[in-house]
């Protein structure tokens, strides 16, 4: 079926629909990665919004049964190039497509993805409509016009109850407020020895203690930062009790909850190929991110507070280490789904945190 993109600043984009046929507006932002479709869909971080796949074929490879990050994907919709309804994959399951109308979420192909990008760059994310192609053009102006960005988007895709996902011979027990995390987190920390429990974002810090945990960690999540005000308050409360570790939201509403400012940024970052220096050590990663915000940073002002990593493309802080404190974040998403897998070292550096706070060397 024919159908269109437009635009907030007018203008329009012809293509053929797929997944579901629904009419949405989103915000429209851009990725590049060049494999990870499937993750991508079910990321909760992406709760929401139009994601233009910058790498041209998408659907090649179909969808696996154990690379879901999320259980309910909740992604607005894709806008791509070419769409294969034909996949190749032994271990395919099922097709992109099929999972795109089992969750109600809208595609688009046959776009120029490459101009596409070029213009989020240029101007910004925006407001983008994906609707029939004979939709009248002041009747989807209205609709953009109308369109209000979400708020409280991570109430929408926490947990509705806790669960727990045990490690084989585990070591520590983790607390895992879920803001949005991606399941891959989960695995990587049973992989390293640990008991996860995770909780709603709304659990208050001493329920969350109340399970005598080893350490805390802060997932990824959509929306603006400042709206999580219920994790924000949790980190002020555990701070100093409890080792803490955050990545991507996490990262930012330990900042919000140190005194630093985040900021909208024009277009984001988003892909598996953002090189990103540590600082402590010279060396540089290459990282998975998908972020719209970016933490301010003044060393005057927060002087606890050690910047640990830095992106070398726009210079935004990546990472911070609190100097008194066990706290440590990052801004983008070391658990390597699909990859890259540079910077899996921090989950162990979390490990290091919990064994020193439990005084046990011999861990």
């Amino acid at each position: 079926m024919k159908r269109k993109l437009v635009l907030e600043n007018k203008m329009v984009f012809n293509g053929i629909g797929f997944g579901s046929l629904d009419e949405r507006v989103c915000e429209i932002v851009f990725n590049t990665s060049m494999v990870g479709y499937q993750e991508i869909l079910s990321d909760p971080s992406y709760h929401k919004q139009f994601v233009v796949m910058t790498y041209p074929l998408i659907g090649n490879y179909g969808i696996t049964n154990e690379d879901f990050e999320s259980k309910v994907p909740s992604l607005g919709g894709f806008i791509v190039r070419e769409f294969n309804p034909t996949p190749s994959n032994f271990s395919a399951s099922r097709t992109i497509e099929d999972v795109m109308i089992d969750y109600n979420i809208v595609g688009i192909s046959e776009i120029d993805t490459r101009k596409m990008a070029r213009v989020i760059r240029n101007e910004g994310s925006m407001k983008a409509l994906i609707t029939d192609i004979d939709t009248p053009m002041d009747e989807c102006m209205a609709k953009l016009n109308d369109y209000e960005y979400p708020h409280d988007q991570v109430t929408e895709v926490t947990c509705k109850k806790p669960w727990q996902s045990k490690a084989q011979h585990a070591k520590y027990d983790i607390v895992v407020v879920d803001c949005g995390t991606k399941l891959n987190i989960i695995r990587k920390l049973n992989e390293k020895g640990c008991n996860v429990r995770v909780v709603p974002y709304g659990t208050d810090s001493k329920e969350i203690m109340s399970h005598n945990p080893d350490g805390v960690f802060f997932s990824n999540g959509p929306g603006d930062p400042e709206d999580v005000t219920s994790a924000i308050q949790n980190v002020k409360d555990l701070q100093g009790e409890v080792p803490i570790f955050g990545i991507c939201l996490g990262h930012q509403v330990i900042a919000l909850a140190n005194g630093l400012e985040t900021y909208k940024m024009k277009f984001g970052h988003r892909g598996g190929n953002h090189p990103v220096k540590n600082l402590t050590n010279g060396k540089v990663e290459i990282t998975s991110q998908n972020h719209s915000y970016a933490v301010k940073y003044n060393p005057e002002l927060h002087s606890d507070l050690v910047i640990t990593h830095e992106n070398l493309l726009d210079h935004t802080v990546e990472g911070f280490r609190h100097t008194k404190d066990s706290i440590f974040s990052v801004q983008y998403h070391p658990e390597s789904a699909p990859g890259p897998q540079d910077s899996e070292y921090l989950f162990d550096e979390f490990i290091e945190d919990m064994k020193k706070n439990k005084g046990d060397e011999n861990a």
